[in-house]
């Protein structure tokens, strides 16, 4: 069996795409642990439904974060390393050890608005501000950059004059939901 393990940092709606993906028959692995690098949701959501959640607190670990990440990820059989809404960056040694192992989404069309500093709301309100006809959200495999790694899949969004960040937020969410699952869909078939 196919074994994700995902690591988060917020409420854990990209999560529970992945979860109800699986549960419903779409996804054919297991999610065998949710790491969280702070005390969120996304780990409360993970226990909910039956699944190991583990806090590793970045204000703790600090510069070992990504080790102690590792050390718990050494204990399981872990087929993919799957980062939703993870804002902790990955250090070097992590990437190289899980080397096309590691996806990302970001919620944008990279390369565009991508990069340190662009995450969450910032993106959408780089987008708004550019006067951007169209966004969207990026799979990604994860290297040594940030948001710079193999483009899997991307999904499209039109961006409308009246948007706000806030609601272009919502719409791009929609569609990170559909994409995620279905690119880790795509790496288990190519496995």
């Amino acid at each position: 069996m196919f074994k994700i393990a995902v690591l988060v940092s917020g409420s854990g709606s990209n999560l529970q795409s992945i979860i109800n993906n699986i549960k419903n028959g779409n996804l054919n692995c297991k999610l065998e642990i949710v790491i969280g690098d702070r005390p969120c949701y996304g780990i409360d959501r993970a226990k909910e439904n039956g699944i190991e959640g583990v806090l590793v607190d970045r204000k703790i670990y600090k510069n070992n974060l990504c080790e102690e990440i590792n050390n718990i990820l050494a204990t399981k059989e872990i087929d993919l390393v799957v980062l939703a809404g993870f804002l902790s960056i990955i250090d070097e040694k992590f990437v190289e050890k899980w080397k096309n192992k590691i996806i990302n989404i970001h919620p944008s069309l990279l390369p565009k608005f991508g990069g340190k500093g662009m995450y969450g709301l910032k993106v959408h309100e780089a987008v708004v501000a550019n006067k951007e006809k169209e966004s969207g959200c990026t799979v990604h495999y994860v290297d040594s950059g940030v948001d710079s790694g193999q483009i899997i899949l991307q999904a499209k969004v039109q961006v409308f004059s009246s948007d706000t960040a806030e609601v272009l937020q919502k719409r791009v969410l929609v569609e990170e939901h559909k994409l995620l699952p279905r690119a880790i869909g795509e790496i288990i078939k190519k496995k």
